[in-house]
Formats: C-alpha cells, structure tokens, sequence
C-alpha cells in the first residue's frame, strides 16, 4: 500500500527528507532490478506525527539546550531523557493502523522482518552516519513491528548520534527518521562488500568481509571476518585471508543471539571464488548506479545474494602504491641487518626521521664507535641505513681496518666494559636529563622556527646518545652476565631446581614502578564509585584529554576529579616519556595517554593481576631458590655461583631502567615539532600541525628559514597523502632481517628459517625461545599503540616489538610473539617477569597471524603453532 505514512520500496520519487538516508537508497536499488529484500517504509511524517501527538519536541530542545557534545557524561543524561519521553509516548491511531496493515500484506502468517533506523542525516556522501541508530532483526508479528519502529524513532536520540550530528554541524531540528520494514533472509552467511578497498585506497579493488550467519556478528565486532580482496576489472580473487570465526549471530524463536560456530565451518571459507566474483558483479551494478565507491551490506542464502544495505564510502585514504618486492642495497654497502637499535625503529620510518633523526643516530652512533675502536674508517660513515624506509644496521665494514681492531679485541673490551655502569649511571644519564631539563626551562616557544629546529636536534642527538651510553656499557654487561650465569647454571641445576631467569626476576624497575603506580591509582579510584562508573563507561579516545579539563564533568565530586585529574597528570610527567619507538613520529604516553588508559580501566574493572603481589611472589621464589642453592653448594662452586649470580642481579634492573628513560626528551621534543607543525599551518604549507612528521629535513629547514624571513611559504600539503601511503604500502611487507638476501630456489633463506617464507608456508613460526610455558589462546595483533584498546584479557600478543612503554599490555596478555628480539630483550625479560610464554624474533608474525586468529604459543622450543 501508499499512504502518507507508509510507501513500498519500489515507490519513486521519495525525497531523503522523507524516507532517510537508508529509505532512498534501497528505494533506488531496487528500482534498479537489483536483490534487496521485499518490504516497505515507514515515512517520517509519520515520525513527525507522532513527534507532535505526544508534544516531544519541546522536551527535546530543552534536553539537547546546554549540551557538550565532547562531554560523554551531557551526551548520556540528555540521550536518556530524550528517550524517555518516546518510550512513554503513544503511536497515533492512524500510524499504527497503517503499518500493522501493511505488515500484515507481506507473504507468511507472521513473517520475520527486519526493522531498522533511516535517518535523514545517514548514509550520505559527506557523512554516513553509520551504526548511530538501531537495527532489530527477526521481529515478528505487528505489534512487536510497532515496537520496533518506536525504538528506532527514540534511537535517533542516543548519545552517540547527539554527538556525532553536533559535530557534523547537523542541526537537530531538522533531523528527523524513517523506519525499513523487510523480511529478513535465513541467511547461511552475510558480511560487507567495499567497491573501493579501504585499506590502501585502489579503486581497482574490492574488499569482501564475510562470515557465517546474520551480519551482525561483523558489524557488532564479535568475529573476525575472512577477507577477499577482488580484482575490480577480471573480478578475480587476488588475496584471500580465511580465519577461524568463533560466533554468528542467528535467529532464534524471539531475536537473535550469537552461537558458537560448528566446529567444521570455523576455519572454511565462506565464499568461493565463484561466488566472490559474483557478489563482485553486483558491487560493480551498485557502483555504476551511485556513480562512486559503495560500502555494501550482503546476505547469501542458498546459493542467493541479497543486498540489505549500501551508502557511499566517505573515509576512503588516499590509493597507496604497491608494497616494495625488491630489497637493494644503496651503493658502497654490501650487507645490512635489523639488529642493535634498529630494533626500536620495527616500523618503516617516517620522512622527518629518516631524513633528521637517523642523521642524529649516525653522529652519535659514529662518536661511539670512535670511542671504543681509537680510530675511524672500521665502519661505514653511515652506520643506519633506510631501505623501503626501514632501518638497517650498515654490516659493510672495511676488512682491513677491521682486522687491527680484532688484534686490539683486548682494548675493545677494556674500554667498553670499565666503568660500564658509571657511563650510564654518572654521565650518560645525568648529561641527558640536563639537557631536557635546560629546554623545559626556556622559553622555547619564543624562538624563531630554526633555533627551535636546532633544538630538536640537539634533544634527538642527546636521546641517542643516552642509548649509546647503555649500548657501549649496561646493555652488553646484563646481556654476557646473564647469559654467562646461565651456562654455569647449567653444570650445578637438578631437576627440580628454578630456570635461571626465576634467580633475576622481581627486581624493581621503572616499568615494574609504572605499572604499580597506575595500579595504585585505579585502587583509590574503585573507592570513589561515580567516579569509576564515569572514567569506566566513557569511552577510552573521549576520556584522553580529560586530564587537562580544570571542570569537573557532571554529576561528579569536584575534589575526586581533581584529585584523579593531578594524580593522572603526576603518572604521565613521571611515566609518560617511555617509547614505543625510537622514531619521534610516533606518539609517547605523555601526548596520547588512551593506551595507558586501556590498561588504568582493566585494573579500575577488578581485572588484570596485582602487580605488587606478582613481584613479590617473584622476589620470594627467587630468595627461595637462592638460599636453597646455598646451602647445597660448597667450597669453590658456591663462590662461583655468587659471584656470577651478582654480576647478572647487579645489570639485569639497570638494563631495564635505561631502555625505559631512552625517551627521556621525546615528549617535549614532540611538543617542539608539533609547535613548528602548527607554525608551517599558519604559513599554508601543510594542512595540520603533525603533517610535520611527514616531511624531509630539507623541507622543514627551508619553510623555517623563510617563516623566520617573513617570506612565503612552499605549499607542500600535496606530498603528505602519498608520504603516507608509500608508508602504509611499506608497512604490509616483512622487512628481511639480513640485506641482501640469500635464496635458494627463489626462496629467501631467513623467512624460510621463520617459517615466512614462500607461498606454501608452514603453519609454523619459529623465533627464540624467550620465556617458557605453551598456551593456545585467541591472538591479537598490535602494531602500536593506536591498537592497543583491541587487547582483551588472555589474548595472546603479537606485535613487531615490546619495548617498556608495551608493559601495561603484558598485564592482559596470556603470551608474546613479537617480529623481532632476542632471549635478553626487554620483552623477553617482562615475559618471563609476568610467568607468561614468549616467542620473540619471529621475524613474519605481524604478517603472518591474524586478530582472532587461534594460534599455540610454544615458550619452551620457539615455535608458534597457527590454527
């Protein structure tokens, strides 16, 4: 039927301010002779009846009047009174009789529908607006269809869709929303079809997600989905990413619910080949007819598509170009590997350090080197190299020099070792905090654009300089120490005796301090219950800048926010400079704090294990263990075991200190770098203060030079989307871990050693044994901190490294995997310090392992079992 407040899907000439963003769309696709669902419409004037019967909107002006829409709390208490003026709200008469006619003029007795929110501001170009209204699936009979459509008219209001039109500059008095009615599909599998691929932005790709059962599943973040990637021309399959879907989200005699899959469909593909092309066919149909790249929901059921949904892509990135295949070394080298500081630098590298930081890393790794050896010219002047824009250790020594420096192996070691701790403790570390403390003591803001530049280069240089202090000392000293403590353990070790890491561990380090510290903070919180309830139910990317907010949000003690807000602020001055990675494009905890919040909510819940407890368990087992040996050992055995225990207990906290305040200068050398960002915006060279990150050193000292001259600055915002995706590109790769590489029948010899490499890959990774113990367990894969909030409880961590700004993670973690490290790197260490298994140095496990995928994690012989 066609009335003013119903009209069928094939109706034409609907306008969006009367059917909604969803309405219009499936109205013009099915008038396109496309699959969608049969059903009908729901008008708004049929909203705005309702709206008027039980005079709403006055109550709705009154709510959203004083809102904040970056204040979650505001947003909540004016969602749930808004909402409840519909829930006490009677559908007029007319309306009701409409739809239950209509309702009842669909196939069956009582056919399952499903009923879902368009609005007038969804599912547009400039603003999708997905997933801000509701959906309810397999709704049966008309009064339950009245509900539903009631709900959907009050889901207009929830906070999230308050925010979202506030800050899309979406009045709310012109907002209104339509309801679609449509029979719901059986559907054996269901998921999203992008015609456009939204990870690397080729429009000659599409992206298919797919998994088992209703789409919810997918779109609810319960299951990870096989991925497809289609050639859009030949509409082949060119990647395909099958993995094992735990839930799907199925009908039941009232709703929905989400059931565990069939253990024989967990690890099948949901498409073939096949039926991927021609869920591509109909993709393309769908493009052609928007005339632009469409975000597509699909259904299959018996062999049959149906499309229940399509709106355009409105956050597409820029096309990124092909990941580099050829790894060639620059001229003059002749070998390269990822180790020694590379290792902090996992990541491709982004423009302003590889072409500014890396030249710090060279002066100081240069100064070092001179310092041990007595002379020059043993190593390449450039001791890192970038190749695809990662980090390479420069191996091209010169054999001659080299070899005096072998006859003068004795001096070497003379030098580096004397005094190994002292040129950490008594120079390395003070010189650095010096120099920071100097610049946060001027008024560096006041500087001309170049002498703030020459700052950062002085706190980068002074940055890798305290890591040469602890490279050329403590690091080699825990590494041998430990490591020789261990082999003569071996000789004196019975069975039941400890491994020889339980005789370090429990020692007090700046990681273990944060932790604690962040713990602490969340146990004096548990006793302030709005408080909790607040910092718990928003939204960790909300709550970040909270700590510099003086107001107290509402419905909140004054004093507790305060009290929290100092307190946090304390832990981030004291905590927040440890790095993720030693290149500065990448955020510290002291200027993006939603990592550290993520881990601060898990203790503020009752999860996550009490640091305290843990250390001093580790502390009693290792007393235990020693006295025990004590008093078993004689004569020269037990010297030799005390002495060499000593040595290893007197570095392995030292180790761990210095890597933690290796980024010491980072978060005000990142304030330095945002405040000229922020500068070039102003001159109109680039679009927003952090493009900064993404431009060479060249580039930045020229616009300085001229912003210091008065004259006008280069345009270079242009250059900034395809830095971004040469990086992203890069990204997608394994770097090798040795230049050039050695193959053997067109295979690379050290991903073959990882199990990486080749198309029939293993289903096994191997890396070092770091930590011992074998879990099987879901996988999370972490390539920063941004992604850190996926982390669950258990999941088993997979990231390209740990370093001890990673540490909060470990509280969650049943296990680590991590590309790169070795057994006396820093996440070998925390491992075996939290009693969970670690297999480090995999070299291809970010690359090879899936989120959500079920993987075994093998601590005692170094392999990681994918499933």
């Amino acid at each position: 039927m066609s009335s003013k407040y119903i009209l069928p899907l094939d109706y034409q000439g609907a306008t969006l301010d009367l059917v909604g963003g969803k309405g219009i769309s499936l109205m013009r696709m099915v008038n396109a002779g496309l699959p969608v669902p049969a059903g009908f419409l729901v008008t708004t004037d049929a909203y705005w009846h309702f709206v008027a019967e039980n005079n709403l909107q006055a109550g709705i002006q009154e709510a959203l009047k004083s809102v904040d829409s970056t204040d979650p709390a505001a947003l909540e208490l004016a969602s749930r009174s808004i909402m409840k003026l519909f829930v006490d709200g009677t559908i007029p008469v007319k309306v009701a009789e409409a739809i239950f006619q209509t309702y009842t003029e669909l196939p069956g007795e009582t056919p399952a529908v499903a009923v879902r929110s368009s609005a007038t501001a969804e599912d547009l170009p400039e603003a999708s607006f997905a997933g801000q209204q509701d959906t309810y699936l397999n709704i049966r009979g008309a009064k339950a269809v009245l509900e539903a459509t009631r709900r959907c008219w009050a889901s207009l209001w929830t906070a999230r869709a308050i925010g979202y039109r506030a800050r899309q500059n979406i009045s709310p008095e012109r907002v209104a929303l339509a309801v679609v009615v449509q029979l719901l599909i059986a559907a054996d599998a269901a998921g999203i079809l992008f015609t456009a691929n939204p990870l690397n932005g080729r429009h000659d790709q599409m992206l298919v997600n797919a998994s088992w059962g209703l789409g919810e599943a997918i779109v609810g973040g319960q299951v990870t989905p096989d991925s497809i990637t289609i050639d859009k021309a030949s509409q082949e399959v060119i990647n395909r990413e099958t993995v094992e879907k735990l839930v799907q989200t199925v009908q039941t005699s009232n709703g929905t619910d989400e059931v565990p899959v069939p253990e024989d469909l967990r690890l099948a593909a949901v498409l073939a080949d096949e039926e991927a092309a021609r869920l591509a066919e109909l993709g393309g149909q769908i493009e052609e007819l928007y005339s632009m790249p469409m975000d597509i929901e699909w259904v299959i059921a018996e062999g049959k598509f149906h499309i229940v949904q399509a709106r355009p892509i409105t956050a597409l990135p820029d096309p990124e170009p092909p990941a580099p295949t050829e790894w060639q070394l620059p001229p003059g080298a002749y070998a390269a590997m990822r180790n020694n500081i590379v290792e902090l630098m996992a990541d491709p590298l982004t423009p302003l350090f590889r072409t500014l930081g890396l030249s710090a890393v060279n002066a100081s790794w240069n100064r070092l080197l001179f310092a041990f050896f007595g002379k020059t010219g043993i190593m390449p002047e450039d001791p890192i190299i970038a190749v695809n824009e990662y980090a390479y250790y420069n191996g091209s020594v010169k054999i001659g020099p080299l070899l005096k420096v072998i006859l003068d192996t004795r001096g070497v070691l003379k030098r580096m070792f004397s005094g190994a701790v002292e040129r950490w403790t008594e120079d390395g570390r003070p010189q650095y905090v010096e120099i920071v403390q100097g610049w946060e003591t001027k008024q560096w803001r006041a500087l001309p654009t170049s002498e703030l530049l020459g700052a950062v280069r002085q706190l980068t240089e002074a940055a890798v300089d305290a890591y040469g202090a602890l490279v050329s000392g403590v690091l080699p000293a825990a590494w041998m120490s430990e490591a020789w403590f261990t082999f003569r353990y071996k000789f004196i070790k019975r069975k039941d005796d400890p491994s020889a890491p339980a005789y370090l561990m429990g020692f007090d380090s700046v990681p273990i301090r944060s932790e604690k510290a962040l713990y602490d903070l969340a146990q004096w919180a548990q006793m302030q219950t709005s408080l909790t309830e607040y910092l718990l139910d928003t939204p960790t990317a909300d709550l970040s800048d909270h700590p510099d907010r003086d107001q107290a949000p509402e419905g909140l003690d004054p004093d507790e926010w305060r009290n929290w807000r100092v307190s946090f602020q304390d832990y981030l001055k004291e905590y927040g400079h440890m790095i993720y990675n030693l290149d500065f494009g990448n955020p510290v905890p002291a200027d993006d704090p939603a990592p550290v919040l993520e881990t601060f909510k898990l203790f503020l819940s009752g999860e996550g294990i009490n640091p305290h407890e843990r250390q001093q368990a580790a502390v009693d087992r290792r007393e235990g263990a020693i006295q025990a040996l004590q008093a078993r050992l004689k004569g020269r055995r037990l010297k030799s075991f005390q002495r060499n225990l000593a040595r290893a207990q007197k570095y392995a906290p030292l180790r761990e200190d210095g890597l933690a305040d290796v980024g010491l200068s980072y978060p005000l050398l990142r304030k330095m770098l945002r405040e000229i960002g922020a500068r070039f915006v102003q001159g109109g060279t680039i679009a927003r203060q952090d493009d900064v990150f993404w431009l060479t050193v060249a580039e930045v000292e020229d616009a300085a030079a001229r912003l210091d001259h008065g004259k006008v600055l280069e345009d270079l915002s242009g250059l900034i989307p395809q830095r971004r995706g040469i990086w992203r590109a890069t990204r997608r790769v394994a770097a090798p871990m040795m230049l050039p590489q050695i193959k053997l029948f067109g295979k690379d010899l050290m991903g073959l050693k990882s199990g990486g490499g080749g198309k029939d890959r293993s289903d096994t990774l191997k890396g070092v044994a770091a930590s011992p113990g074998s879990v099987t367990a879901r996988a999370c894969v972490i390539q920063g901190p941004g992604d850190f909030s996926q982390m669950k409880a258990g999941d088993i961590l997979v990231a390209p490294l740990t370093t001890p700004a990673w540490t909060p993670l470990f509280a969650r973690a049943s296990a680590i995997v991590t590309d790169v490290g070795g057994p006396l790197s820093h996440g070998s260490i925390v491992a075996r310090e939290y009693g969970i298994p670690a297999v480090l140095g995999t070299s291809a496990a970010t690359k090879r392992i899936q989120s959500g995928q079920t993987i075994t994690v093998d601590g005692d012989s170094g392999r990681v079992t994918l499933r």
